[in-house]
């Protein structure tokens, strides 16, 4: 027992220190280092992701079926303005829109669409994202999106896999057509 009192007890006097430390661990520089950005590469950001999210609405048009996500807008900005993060990558960008929208689907299968499981859906996703090392940030926008929905597993293939792979043909041709850029950096 007066083990258990004394574990509890250092566990206590580490979190404090920790709080303690807080304020000081999120200091930082009011301004951080940027690297100059051109206005070619910002327009041609501009035009690509017209492109690219254009694209996703023309095959909605043709074939009938909403493909449109919210989460690829936000992907639309690392495909087509950070080309070269690596989270950007063809891996990334379809293994973490996938796998979200598969932890979207058990979650809504297993749990239902509340807040809670909204939630939940998010934090999964981001740690199969993180052990799978598929991390796309709008990934986490998908399982969102899918829970609120309260989506089945049709979710997994339409929208999230034809518009992950829409928006990658975008990239992949957009990006490489003018020679200021180069994409994908890899692609697994």
């Amino acid at each position: 027992m007066k083990r258990r009192i004394s574990i509890v007890m250092r566990r206590k006097v580490a979190l404090k220190r920790r709080l303690t430390r807080l304020p000081r661990k999120c200091r930082a520089p009011i301004r951080g280092v940027r690297p100059p950005m051109s206005f070619r590469y910002a327009f041609w950001s501009l035009v690509s992701a017209v492109a690219g999210i254009m694209a996703i609405c023309q095959t909605t048009a043709i074939f009938g079926h909403p493909l449109l996500i919210g989460s690829f807008g936000a992907s639309a900005v690392l495909l087509f303005g950070a080309t070269d993060s690596p989270l950007a990558q063809p891996r990334n960008l379809v293994g973490g829109h996938l796998l979200s929208a598969v932890v979207a689907v058990v979650v809504v299968a297993l749990a239902g669409s509340t807040p809670v499981t909204m939630a939940i859906a998010v934090g999964v996703s981001i740690f199969v994202m993180n052990l799978t090392h598929t991390t796309h940030p709008p990934g986490g926008a998908t399982a969102l999106i899918g829970v609120q929905a309260a989506a089945g597993p049709g979710f997994v293939l339409l929208p999230v896999l034809a518009g992950a792979l829409i928006l990658l043909a975008v990239a992949c041709f957009t990006n490489n057509v003018v020679y200021h850029r180069s994409y994908p950096k890899h692609w697994f």
